[in-house]
């Protein structure tokens, strides 16, 4: 597919055979349009189950209740919630998230919706999924913060209600209350957590369900090579790439301490600024934008990513109808995201670590 930005229009007069021509071909490049977007983005499944990590009831009900449980972490105030709150589309609305005691996060904290579509978890992919996300929040300093996984799993236990719903979730395990199916019920629980939107009716076969401008910002998301690092059923997550393909992020970005990406994991100089490509579904109730949460608008996030990965400078035109078609991927919340779990009663009782 061409990269180079296509614009429609007719000059001058022009016969009234030329305007059915011209016509035709519209709704020619229409159909074509509807035709490689299915290909591009594909269809959004159901769930996210795989093999591996199956989506049952039972895993679900208990991730749910843990996903929203602060009193799992090192000071009682810290969740999956805290940092993926549903009246922000599971976000929190900070550039970078705060953890047990009010630690910062070094990134921005990512929508968990449709998550689990994405080939890795974190912004420098140093997590292979949801669920191992989830059991190294546990420990980690700036996320739960527990000292170690034994102090986590004692405060579970020690919550009326907990042991019996793991052995539940997971039969036949002898001591089912376990960091691994921590994981696997929370991961379980994200799994459910798909959002399809307008866009996903219009690749269903509903061309209306897009406005004018909206399909405008689809043809120029496709034809200025925005697709080709934002495709697949969540619109990106897919793949690494660098920040900055053209130019400096940093100097569009107004940020005086670039972040070096994946280099800090892999020690590999080509992974310099390199980062996961993000989901862009439900991108515009997502901000703010970027790994570093530094940019609050989406259409100054537009106008950059244009810049600095495509070296284009976009008119506030193309820059509008680029955010009205992202605006067509915000999906509804489901239903017992939106609304909090009632948990087990119990206070929050700190733990000590074993031998402390």
């Amino acid at each position: 597919m061409s990269r180079k930005i296509l614009v429609l229009g007719i000059v001058g007069a022009v016969s009234a055979a030329a305007g059915l021509a011209a016509s035709m071909a519209a709704g020619r490049s229409a159909s074509e349009l509807v035709a490689q977007a299915r290909e591009t983005f594909g269809e959004l499944p159901k769930d996210m189950a795989t093999a591996e990590h199956p989506v049952t009831p039972e895993r679900v009900e208990l991730g749910r209740k843990l996903f929203f449980d602060p009193r799992i972490s090192a000071d009682g105030a810290v969740s999956c919630s805290r940092c993926h709150l549903p009246a922000l589309y599971a976000t929190d609305g900070l550039a970078k998230p705060l953890g047990a005691h009010d630690r910062a996060n070094p990134r921005n904290a990512p929508t968990v919706l449709n998550a689990a579509l994405q080939f890795k978890a974190h912004w420098r992919g140093d997590r292979a999924d949801v669920e191992e996300q989830a059991k190294k929040a546990l420990i980690g300093p700036p996320s739960f913060g527990d000292p170690d996984y034994a102090t986590a799993m004692a405060k579970l236990k020690a919550i009326p209600g907990y042991e019996q719903m793991f052995a539940k979730a997971f039969p036949g395990d002898s001591d089912p209350v376990t960091p691994d199916n921590w994981a696997n019920a929370i991961g379980a629980y994200e799994r459910t957590l798909v959002t399809p939107s307008r866009f996903d009716e219009y690749l269903g076969g509903n061309e209306n369900a897009l406005s004018d401008g909206e399909h405008r910002g689809l043809r120029l998301f496709m034809e200025a090579g925005c697709s080709g690092c934002h495709n697949g059923p969540g619109v990106g997550g897919g793949t690494f790439q660098k920040f900055g393909v053209k130019e400096d992020y940093w100097k569009e970005t107004g940020v005086g301490a670039p972040d070096k990406g994946r280099f800090d994991v892999t020690k590999d100089p080509a992974d310099l600024y390199v980062f996961k490509v993000p989901s862009l579904r439900n991108v515009a109730m997502t901000p703010p934008y970027f790994h570093d949460g530094s940019v609050d608008n989406l259409h100054d996030a537009i106008r950059i990513m244009g810049k600095v990965q495509l070296g284009k400078t976009l008119s506030d035109a193309e820059i509008g109808d680029l955010a009205a078609f992202l605006t067509s991927l915000t999906g509804k919340l489901p239903d017992d995201f939106a609304e909090a779990p009632v948990l087990p009663a119990a206070g929050f009782k700190p733990q000590p670590s074993p031998g402390g």
